[in-house]
Formats: structure tokens, C-alpha cells, sequence
């Protein structure tokens, strides 16, 4: 029987034989789908299926004898278990000594050469940018070679589609439609604006599925012109009734495979409006008749994408509800795990990670709300926690015995919302970094917690409120600060963000975003705390407006860790203040024996 090692050995040596039967020296393979998803399908995952890396973020390059994958620090530990390193090189991105695509190809081929890129993989504004980074290269989209390649490749999957009422989304179809032609600036003229991305096409015809994992869309395409709401979808996974909602609301429905020829149908003076870096190259070329004009939008994210990260009234009611149910499951979970952990045989002796993920999401099962997981749960122990994207399973998977440090990291979708929480807890005795490491991350997030900042403050602005604590020992962690949080979505939502690199956006009131700091000593232990949080208006003085962070999450944070001396007199009393308002929120919720012990779990320190 073949190896794992062999069977992906000869699947690089058929793609090498198709790009040199079509005269390519290498091709640039992205860990994407043709809608720019975060996560994909089986059919799209080809990195995996040619190298064995099964991380969600990471571009492959393969050349005529070698092969070398980049991905970032929060997959340098998995990637190197997972790639045979005498086939694939591990390229840790933004690591000194570490060469860019092109630095690597220049060293192989002096004069350039042909390089394949799969047309609905990448987008315009992508390639256009790529195409004068790597001269002299010559960069040729193709179509996907691997439906020949793969013969075994998975066929492309769909499921139910749902429609999600006004009373839970805030706002309607044909009035988002209306929103998204005034920013367009295009109103009065015969056009068409083209979303690709699930979650845009989700949140603007007010759709759910469940098509890719643990995101709730499902795969489809929009086109928005001056008379209508075009959805390109399967239209088996809509039953009538969803139908008829989608009609109702000024929705058109075409079958999924209908998209490109349809468009190909539009007349040449539609003005083609789209968002550079949301659209394949091989969407844009099917736009661009003789002819045809394009208005490509310089808003960071689109402008559904802009228009989706602020969310309405009703939408942060849907997050405040979804945080107080998790928290409550959260807290059925966090004592029944302390429970397990200080007995030993039988039902109350040790657990494993993968028992404790499963354990976590069958006290959210118990509300009927409860649609799924948001990603994949992250439960690691002691030194499987130094990985920031593990992933266990039944079979290979750490008992939580012992002392250490325990992450849980795990977020929920609910039909109004959905979360995403981490928390560092203790398990038997831990030494004073350990306890250091703890106390400096919680000092971070708090921090980040308490800002108050004038309108115009981008995310950049304010991530080093997260990370001094740490700066000042010396450590860091290489991962963003904070991310958006998509309502009943995507848990990874843009276009904002908290972290080192600059992003252009401004955080503005009625955006979602996480907050979590981190620590991680490879060997030895990880530590992340994470609350959620929204955008909101603090107050308005002669000199600007000024925002602060609303927290949704419920979860009390645990203290017994702390080490005495590092947190601030401000910081302990947002801390106190925290855990009580946890309490006083679940305890209503909660029956007598939990709500004694959430008590004492959030007493003041």
C-alpha cells in the first residue's frame, strides 16, 4: 500500500508534467476557492491534497524541481508536522531570512519565465499588483487545471438555504440594494455591481446556509443592477417558501452554473461596478466586452463589505443575546470541567482535549437557538496550547492531567448571532512565569478593554495598548490583536481590525471586533484571553467625538492565576467589575448549586 508521502510525491509529478506540457516553469497555487473564502470546501483543497498541509491560510509555489508553501506564525508548528520536507519547503511568512515568492522564483530562473495561476483563484487588483512585482515573470491565468490533475477530486457541495426575517437582520433586501447604489454613485445609470463574496451575497439577500464549514452561507454569487437583487444559487437547496421571501423582497433567482454566461449577457453600456480585490480575474475578463466601462470602488473591504462590518440595532441585540446564552453554557461547562479535575477514576477522573470540546458544545446544544461552531474549537493543553491553531481529535489528543495551563478557545453561531471567547484556565500547580505570562496578557486585554478614542482611530492605533505589557518582558505574540465578527456569519469579518500592520479602516460605533492577546512558549504553555466587543459612542467634546468598547462576553475570566503586583488599581476594578456583571447576568439563568459556585469563581480580588 502507497504512503501518504508517495501518493501526493506523485501528484506533484503530474502537475509538473502539465506545466511543462504547457510551458509554465512554476504555478502559484492560494489556499482559496473561486469566492475568496477563509475556509473551503474539499474540491478546493488542493494544497492539502498536493502537500498534506491542512492549515486554512498558505500559498503553495510549485517550480520545475522544487515546491515551497508560506503560511504564517499561527500555522509555522503544524505546518512543519504536516509537509515532507523533502518535497516542500516550509517559507515562515514575514520571519527574517525568509524570501518572498518571487525572491525564491528569481533564484531559480534568472530570465523569468511563464507562471500559471488558476484566473478564479485570484483576484484583479491581486494580479495587477503581482504582475509588476514579478517582472520579469510573465503571469498567465488558466482555468483549473485540476479538474484533470485530481481525479478524485470532490464535487462541489450545497445545502439548505434559509431566509433570516427583518426582525432578526435589521434591514431588508431592496433597502440595502438602495444603500449600496447611493455609495456606488451610480443611481441614475444603467448598471450592475457583481459580489462575490458568501457572506456579502449572505448578509445583502438576508440568506444563511451551510456550505462551507463552520460559516453560515451558502456558495453563491449576486449581481446588483438598478431594478434588481440578482442571486446565482442552487436552486434545489431553496424551498418555496424561502423562495417566495426572496421574490417578495425584489430578489431574482438564477441557477449557480448561470453566472458567468449571464454575465457575458450584459449589454456594454451597464457600468460594471465592483471592488477590485473581491473579483477573479476570470470574472473580470468575462465583464469586459469592447466597450463595457469599469468603476472599481476604493472602499477597503467594498462597499457591502463596509456597509455589513456596521451593525444595526437589531444586529447587536442578536450579538448580546448569542454572548449571554454561550455565556451561560460556558459557565455549565467551566464548572463541570473543575469538577472532572479534582477527582480522579470513573466519570469524574481525567479528560482529554477532544472530550472537553465535545463536553462545551453539548451544554450549547441545550438552546434551541444553537445553530453550530464558528470554527473549529481549539482545547489544548500545556505545550499543545504554543500551537495558536491546534487541532486534535478522539485519536490524537492530550489528557488534561497534571500541572499547566489550559486553553479553550471555541465560538457558537446562533440564529441571531454568533461568538467567539477564549480563556486561559489553571490546572494544578503552576510556576510563577507561568502565573507572569498570565497576569501580562490579562493586563493587555483589559487595557485594550478601557480605551476611550477620538472618530478616525483605525485599529493600528490602539494594538499597542494590547501588547506593551508584554513588550516590556520581552515577549510578543506574532498574530493580530483583533478581528471582526460577522452576525451569524463569518466569525473572521472584515474590513477592520486590531493589529501591528496598518489597515486604512477607522473603527466607527456599531462594529463587532475580538480582543485577544496572547503568549506562547513553544514546548511549554499558550495563553490567550479573548473578549468580544462593539464600537460605541462615548462622548462628543469640542475637540472630536469620542468612541469606547461595549463587552459582550459573559464568560467569567479565572484570577486564581494571577500573580500580585502587575495588574493596575484601574485594571483590578475592571476586572471585579467584569466578573460581576457576569454573575449578575447568568444568575438569573442559572440553577442554585452553578450560580453558588459562579460566586466564588468571580469573588474580587
Amino acid at each position: 500500500m502507497e504512503s501518504s508521502e508517495d501518493l501526493r510525491g506523485k501528484a506533484l509529478t503530474v502537475l509538473r508534467e502539465w506545466m511543462e506540457r504547457a510551458g509554465f516553469c512554476s504555478m502559484i497555487i492560494p489556499m482559496s476557492d473561486p469566492h475568496f473564502s477563509e475556509y473551503t470546501q474539499e474540491r478546493y483543497k488542493v494544497i492539502e491534497w498536493l502537500t498534506g498541509f491542512s492549515g486554512s491560510s498558505g500559498t503553495l509555489v510549485i517550480s520545475g524541481e522544487r515546491a515551497a508553501l508560506w503560511t504564517d506564525s499561527r500555522y509555522f508548528l503544524q505546518a512543519s508536522n504536516e509537509l515532507d520536507a523533502r518535497s516542500v519547503r516550509l517559507m515562515r511568512t514575514n520571519m527574517p531570512g525568509t524570501p518572498d515568492i518571487f525572491e525564491w522564483l528569481a533564484s531559480q530562473y534568472e530570465n523569468g519565465g511563464k507562471i500559471a495561476l488558476d484566473g478564479a483563484l485570484f483576484s484583479y487588483g491581486a494580479f495587477i499588483k503581482m504582475e509588476k512585482d514579478f517582472m520579469p515573470f510573465t503571469l498567465v491565468p488558466v482555468d483549473d487545471p485540476f479538474d484533470d490533475i485530481w481525479k478524485e477530486r470532490p464535487p462541489l457541495a450545497f445545502g439548505r438555504i434559509s431566509f433570516m426575517p427583518s426582525g432578526i437582520s435589521g434591514e431588508e433586501t431592496a433597502s440595502k440594494a438602495e444603500r449600496i447604489k447611493r455609495e456606488a454613485g451610480v443611481k441614475e445609470s444603467r448598471f450592475l455591481y457583481v459580489l462575490t463574496a458568501l457572506d456579502d451575497v449572505a448578509w445583502l439577500c438576508n440568506i444563511r446556509g451551510c456550505d462551507i464549514p463552520y460559516n453560515r452561507v451558502p456558495v453563491c454569487y449576486a449581481v446588483v443592477t438598478n431594478s434588481t437583487v440578482n442571486l446565482f444559487a442552487d436552486l434545489d437547496s431553496i424551498d418555496e417558501n424561502t423562495a417566495g421571501m426572496l421574490r417578495a423582497h425584489g430578489v431574482e433567482l438564477h441557477p449557480y452554473n448561470k453566472f458567468e454566461s449571464i454575465l457575458k449577457d450584459f449589454p456594454d453600456d451597464f457600468i460594471r461596478v465592483a471592488d477590485p480585490f473581491k473579483i477573479s480575474i476570470k470574472i473580470y475578463r468575462n465583464l469586459s466586452i469592447p466597450g463595457a466601462v469599469f468603476h472599481f470602488t476604493e472602499i477597503p473591504g467594498g462597499i457591502t463589505g463596509a456597509m455589513k462590518a456596521v451593525k444595526n440595532n437589531w444586529e447587536l441585540d442578536g450579538f448580546d443575546k448569542s454572548f449571554l446564552n454561550d455565556g451561560l453554557a460556558w459557565c455549565k461547562f467551566l464548572k463541570y470541567l473543575e469538577g472532572r479535575l479534582n477527582h480522579t477514576g470513573g466519570e469524574d477522573g481525567c479528560i482529554t482535549e477532544y472530550e472537553a470540546g465535545v463536553k462545551l458544545m453539548d451544554f450549547r446544544k441545550e438552546n434551541c437557538d444553537y445553530v453550530g461552531e464558528s470554527f473549529e474549537p481549539i482545547i489544548a493543553f500545556g505545550p499543545s496550547a504554543a500551537l495558536p491553531h491546534y487541532s486534535c481529535n478522539k485519536t490524537n489528543c492530550r489528557k488534561i492531567e497534571g500541572d499547566g495551563l489550559l486553553l479553550i478557545d471555541t465560538g457558537a453561531h446562533y440564529k441571531y448571532g454568533t461568538t467567539d471567547t477564549t480563556r486561559t484556565i489553571p490546572v494544578g500547580v503552576l510556576d510563577d512565569e507561568e502565573k507572569s505570562d498570565y497576569t501580562l496578557v490579562l493586563k493587555g486585554m483589559i487595557d485594550l478593554s478601557m480605551a476611550k478614542f477620538p472618530a478616525g482611530t483605525r485599529g493600528s492605533n490602539l494594538d499597542i495598548l494590547a501588547r506593551a505589557p508584554l513588550y516590556g518582558e520581552g515577549k510578543m505574540y506574532y498574530h493580530g490583536t483583533g478581528h471582526g465578527i460577522g452576525h451569524s456569519l463569518c466569525v473572521h469579518e472584515g474590513p477592520q481590525s486590531i493589529r501591528m500592520e496598518e489597515n486604512p479602516v477607522p473603527l466607527v460605533p456599531g462594529m463587532v471586533i475580538s480582543n485577544e492577546p496572547a503568549v506562547y512558549v513553544a514546548g511549554k504553555y499558550g495563553i490567550r484571553i479573548e473578549n468580544a466587543m462593539a464600537v460605541e459612542n462615548c462622548t462628543h467634546t469640542v475637540f472630536n467625538d469620542f468612541y469606547s468598547f461595549k463587552t459582550f462576553t459573559r464568560v467569567p475570566i479565572c484570577t486564581s492565576c494571577i500573580k500580585d503586583g502587575i495588574l493596575s488599581e484601574s485594571e483590578r476594578i475592571w476586572l471585579n467589575t467584569f466578573n460581576k456583571s457576569v454573575f449578575r447576568d447568568l444568575k438569573p439563568l442559572l440553577d442554585e448549586e452553578t450560580s453558588e459556585w459562579l460566586e466564588k469563581y468571580t469573588s474580587d480580588i
